[in-house]
């Protein structure tokens, strides 16, 4: 098979895995030698790590992004009867955790050229049941986090950023995930930072606000008195392995932030040009956009998606259906003007993009884009 007809994986794992394979096999190693499983050492480590890197007072691992989500909002008492802020189009997690708290989740209409929560669609949202903004920092790109906390900040709402798809990313130099009360991170095999499994976290500035969410990432204990719930918890704990893992993966992050970035650019200086026929991703001033996917907007994107994996080249919709049309949610949310939102589902593309994607696939994939443009 030569390089010009090889297929082009839409993200590459295995690739990821041998990049680092002694150091990942050396940590998975140690792990199993420790008979340590559960909220040891290397949970500790990278939590202190982890918030380091995002600048905050904390961390607390847990099992997964949804659950970072979900418990952030349970530890600042967001439940039943509370409305939530935040949008449709986004990974159906984000929605899932509004409604698993019991809270109900309000969606507005996102910014056209960013794609990310429109401050003026969300300051038009707020009621007096409203308790939180939500915003998704999508693709990579950070929501107008100025803006947004100024809005929370005038009704004394909560500010709870969705950071995961945005590990390292930033807005007017601060990590996204320090800005408001909550970061909430997945770390799933395919995110900038992903485990060899599922994996979440929280961080927070707020030492009380910290240890609620310890208690409620382990059925209500506190270190005083385990075993005893001093409230209604549950169970998600980030487990040793994917703790060891992640802390070898950390120190790359950046190295291959960077690599994101640079395909991006290569990306963007072929495929422009072409106007409304094919609009590249923009990237707002003040931002850093980690690129965990690159989505172009096109009107034929159907026609796109096809001609691409019929030579073998890995593309996605990232999300097809908007969270208000689909079936599960549909009669569980509230919500408004949605025009931008819809229009994007039915033109966004995903072209491959990872750390290990080559230059020359990288010019096939962008080259085979074209075509089909003809």
């Amino acid at each position: 098979m030569t390089p010009a007809s090889e297929p082009i994986l839409f993200n590459d794992l295995a690739a990821a895995y041998q990049e680092h394979k002694s150091a990942l096999d050396a940590a998975t190693l140690r792990v199993l030698e420790s008979g340590w499983y559960i909220l040891g050492q290397e949970v500790r480590d990278f939590e202190s790590a982890f918030a380091a890197y995002v600048h905050v007072g904390g961390c607390v691992g847990v099992n997964s992004g949804t659950d970072a989500l979900l418990l952030a909002l349970r530890a600042l008492h967001i439940g039943p009867g509370d409305e939530v802020i935040t949008v449709a189009h986004t990974a159906v997690a984000t929605v899932a955790a509004i409604v698993l708290a019991g809270a109900t989740p309000v969606l507005v209409d996102v910014d056209p050229i960013t794609f990310t929560i429109h401050p003026a669609a969300a300051a038009a949202a707020v009621t007096k049941r409203t308790r939180a903004i939500l915003p998704v920092h999508l693709y990579g790109h950070p929501a107008d986090l100025a803006a947004l906390g100024a809005i929370a900040q005038a009704h004394g709402l909560a500010l709870i950023e969705d950071c995961a798809q945005a590990h390292g990313a930033t807005f007017q130099g601060q990590r996204v995930g320090s800005w408001g009360d909550a970061g909430c991170f997945s770390f799933y095999p395919t995110k900038n930072l992903g485990a060899l499994g599922d994996g979440g976290a929280v961080v927070a500035n707020d030492d009380a606000l910290l240890q609620e969410l310890r208690s409620q990432r382990e059925y209500g204990w506190t270190p005083a008195q385990r075993y005893v719930s001093q409230a209604q918890g549950m169970n998600s704990r980030l487990d040793e392995l994917q703790a060891a893992l992640l802390s070898v993966k950390l120190a790359h992050l950046d190295a291959e932030n960077a690599r994101r970035m640079e395909i991006a650019r290569h990306y963007t200086a072929l495929l422009g040009g072409l106007g409304d026929q094919l609009i590249p991703p923009v990237v707002r001033a003040g931002c850093t956009h980690v690129f965990h996917l690159y989505v172009v907007r096109t009107p034929r994107r159907d026609h796109v998606l096809a001609a691409l994996k019929a030579q073998g080249i890995g593309a996605a919709i990232h999300y097809p259906v908007p969270i208000h049309q689909q079936p599960g949610y549909r009669d569980a949310v509230v919500t408004h003007d949605l025009a931008h939102t819809e229009a994007l589902a039915a033109e966004i593309l995903s072209l491959p993009i990872h750390p290990w994607l080559r230059d020359d696939q990288v010019a096939r994939v962008a080259a085979a884009l074209l075509a089909a443009l003809r």
